[in-house]
């Protein structure tokens, strides 16, 4: 039986309350027993909703639970002094993307692990059940190597993580030429709900083009994509044998037998299926390429990957093996943050060895 992972978070904000739905639909797997919040007026409301008892300081809150590892939460800014203290305190840190604002803090972060801090970054988004299955296609070799993926899911190093998960890239140098386009969108849902009534705005969308050296990753976002009703996501992985076009791929068997096939969301509680309301998996044919490892909690996609995160972070304290690592996400925002000046100087940018990646 799969012992409970008890764990804590730094942080009382939107992104933090991800972990504490994972806890509750999944009691038998994690436990959060703590949460720091500076603002009592604001820890007060989480412990009515969430029946988590919260600590103005993060010194009292691990005196007082003892968690196996902790969810630094809180904004970019304020990240690299929490990883530092809890390095201080040797406990174990799965932190929010991005761990520190720039190059500069990345680099001094990347100290910690040097000196034995065990630091791991909650990038969920290669976790999330499409994505996932997408990268055990490649992984199956169909596609034969992968030499282009054109990603349009995911905003700065969300978007980076999928290109260079999808390319099988590393921490070589790239070239990266971006460029903005501004339009007009009318405005969908936020964080706080839907539209109350019809609004125009400006829809800021980033293109980039980033040469890996005999691979391309593509990115392009606009920053409504992750609320809006009117647009949407798309993927498109190439390789010599085959490429995965959203849900849809082609490859080919042998050079003169194409095979055309698709990604299956299979879910229960459709129709007159009374097993639940979750996702099942997602199925190739009669290949099963991603199993939910949490089903039947109810879950949305991201919580999927959340508490995927959440189970790898817990078998890494236990001694198993990393998952993502700070110099992964280091790199993830290091090619970000080079994307965006390549757009504000409107020229080809290219990256140099850094000392995560050493």
């Amino acid at each position: 039986m799969t012992q409970t992972a008890r764990f804590a978070i730094i942080g009382g904000g939107w992104r933090a309350a991800f972990y504490l739905r994972v806890a509750r639909a999944l009691p038998e797997r994690f436990a959060c027993c703590g949460m720091t919040v500076r603002d009592g007026g604001k820890g007060e409301p989480i412990t009515r909703q969430w029946g988590v008892k919260t600590y103005r300081t993060a010194e009292a809150m691990l005196d007082a639970c003892s968690p196996c590892f902790v969810v630094v939460s809180v904004p970019w800014q304020v990240a690299p002094e929490m990883l530092r203290v809890l390095a201080a305190a040797g406990v174990p840190t799965l932190c929010e993307t991005p761990p520190a604002p720039d190059r500069e803090g990345l680099a001094r972060l990347s100290e910690l692990v040097r000196d034995g801090a065990r630091i791991q970054v909650a990038e969920q988004y290669v976790f999330q059940p499409m994505h996932a299955a997408r990268l055990a296609v490649i992984r199956s070799g169909r596609l034969g190597t992968v030499t282009q993926a054109q990603v349009s899911a995911a905003h700065g190093y969300h978007g980076i993580s999928l290109i260079r998960h999808y390319l099988g890239a590393g921490f070589e140098d790239l070239s990266v030429t971006a460029r903005k386009f501004v339009s007009p969108i009318v405005t969908g849902p936020t964080r706080d709900g839907p539209p109350a009534e019809e609004k125009l705005a400006e829809s800021v969308q980033t293109l980039a083009w980033l040469d890996f050296g005999g691979k391309l990753g593509v990115f392009d976002f606009a920053g409504d994509q992750y609320f809006s009703w009117i647009r949407s996501p798309h993927v498109l992985i190439r390789g010599e044998r085959g490429e995965i076009r959203n849900a849809e791929l082609r490859w080919l068997k042998a050079f003169d037998r194409p095979v055309q096939a698709r990604l299956e969301r299979r879910e229960a509680g459709q129709d007159g299926n009374l097993e639940g309301y979750y996702l099942k998996g997602i199925a190739l044919g009669e290949e099963w390429v991603y199993e939910n490892p949490f089903a039947p909690a109810r879950l949305t996609d991201d919580e999927l990957a959340v508490a995927t995160c959440l189970a790898k972070m817990a078998a890494y304290v236990d001694g198993g093996p990393e998952f993502y690592s700070l110099a992964e996400a280091a790199q993830d925002h290091y090619i970000s943050l080079t994307m965006g000046e390549a757009v504000r100087s409107g020229a080809s940018v290219s990256t140099a060895t850094q000392p995560w990646a050493v």
